[in-house]
């Protein structure tokens, strides 16, 4: 059984094409694998926090120095994270705004990139090559915009950071 993370970075609702891609996603998959379980991350409609000065104090607190006190910075962070850990399949629905990724899509990168909790440098030490430490994981990403030309290739294919973005943190 897998367990599907959908997460629609829209800020439209029932006008966003995006969300009706993962709609879409998400009833073949369903009817293709019954037995399947969805979760839903709304990072769109819904503001996710963006980091700040106690994210960042708490996110570099080794493990073996955390207290419940000293994490309050990344408790959101954390479920985000855990989210991400239980689920195997992820699908992010998103718009192309302003040649780049909505905010929230962006917040929510920022939230669940944890240096040595999803992420690591290869060496362990800073180096510029980094690994992903979630294995045996599949990700979809159904993408819109509003005009033509960003695909591989195409005119205006250097102006869509999106592609980008999503190369480097997945």
């Amino acid at each position: 059984m897998n367990k599907v993370l959908i997460i629609n970075a829209s800020v439209r609702d029932e006008k966003s094409y995006s969300r009706k891609l993962t709609q879409i996603f998400v009833e073949n998959w369903k009817n293709r694998n019954p037995q399947d379980k969805f979760t839903h991350r709304e990072v769109g409609l819904i503001q996710i926090p963006t980091i700040d000065k106690k994210w960042i104090a708490s996110a570099f607190i080794k493990p073996q120095d955390r207290t419940k006190q000293n994490q309050s910075g990344v408790k959101f962070s954390n479920e985000l994270v855990t989210e991400l850990m239980e689920n195997n399949t992820y699908v992010i629905g998103t718009p192309m705004y302003n040649w780049s990724i909505p905010s929230g899509l962006k917040s929510y990168i920022d939230q669940i990139m944890r240096i040595n909790e999803t992420w690591k440098f290869r060496s362990g030490e800073p180096d510029g090559d980094y690994v992903g430490l979630f294995n045996n994981k599949k990700l979809f990403i159904l993408s819109s915009r509003g005009d033509t030309g960003y695909g591989e290739n195409e005119n205006n294919a250097h102006m869509n950071f999106s592609n980008h973005l999503f190369e480097i943190y997945f």
